[in-house]
């Protein structure tokens, strides 16, 4: 048996749509597999229930498939499915590390992330490695084709989790199609202040850099009480605050000492909107861990 822990991430970031994520230290999920002749999957946890055994329909079959690895798979959520917290990513790259080991397969972790990208595939219909590359390789990860570049960061963050959901596919259908040159231009910019911002472990410059105004509007829409809890963080110390990934999560970076504020601030104002939610207190950390 090979058990592994992948934690939460969140992607985009605000001015790094399809390229940008982190991992967080918190929630992660927790797979164990067993050699099989034929793969078996096993859910345990928060939202297992929606979530298929089938192989072909779960994103771990997909993984098991591409290293030939049958595998029983056993799965204990603590990311909450639909959470915009990369709850399918933290899934595939437990179960690719996993798997990996178990039938000493040789990859290295750069290798695993699009194998593992192929699970994310099962839930969003594309494999797109923004959220299982921080999975697998921790800090602030870059996914640009076929590459992927990584930094360690420790930065503090609070990921509020309203009890609504969103689905990827749908936050994908309100993106855009176009932008202007002026927002274009204002991307590149946010972006290259939040990348600066991640190599220095600076909360200020990643907030200042997860501004953008052509995706995160759309996908803000979705969420009911956004424009509130976006401003109660803000006035409570937040350096920032955007869309966790596709939705409904909300991110903030914050300094260490107003992290707790800042959470509390968010729940409160989800509160006043007749959502309930949780805020989880949490940091830019490491990938997912082999337990040997």
């Amino acid at each position: 048996m090979q058990t592994v822990r992948a934690p939460a991430t969140s992607a985009n970031l605000g001015s790094g749509f399809d390229v940008f994520g982190v991992a967080l230290d918190r929630p992660a999920d927790v797979v164990r597999v067993e050699k099989a002749d034929r793969t078996t999957i096993e859910m345990t946890g928060v939202g297992s229930q929606y979530i298929p055994e089938d192989p072909e329909k779960n994103v771990v079959g997909a993984v098991a498939e591409a290293l030939d690895a049958p595998a029983h798979i056993q799965i204990d959520k603590g990311v909450r499915p639909s959470s915009g917290l990369g709850s399918s990513a933290a899934s595939s790259a437990a179960a690719a590390v996993a798997l990996n080991a178990l039938y000493d397969r040789g990859r290295s972790r750069e290798e695993l992330v699009p194998i593992a990208a192929e699970g994310e595939a099962v839930v969003s219909g594309e494999a797109h490695a923004d959220n299982v590359a921080p999975a697998l390789l921790g800090g602030f990860t870059v996914a640009r084709g076929d590459a992927v570049t990584s930094v360690d960061a420790s930065i503090p963050l609070v990921a509020c989790l309203p009890e609504i959901a969103v689905s990827t596919r749908d936050a994908r259908g309100v993106v855009p199609d176009s932008a202007s040159m002026e927002d274009i231009v204002h991307t590149v910019g946010s972006a290259a202040t939040l990348a600066v911002g991640m190599c220095r472990d600076d909360p200020e410059l990643v907030g200042v850099g997860m501004d953008e105004r052509v995706v995160t509007p759309a996908r803000a829409a979705l969420i009911t009480g956004y424009d509130a809890v976006r401003e109660a963080a803000l006035d409570a110390g937040a350096a920032g605050v955007t869309v966790s990934g596709a939705g409904p999560s909300i991110l903030a970076p914050c300094r260490e000492s107003d992290r707790r504020h800042v959470a509390a601030a968010m729940v409160d104002a989800f509160a006043d909107a007749g959502v309930e939610s949780r805020a989880y207190q949490t940091r830019v950390s490491g990938g997912a861990t082999l337990y040997e």
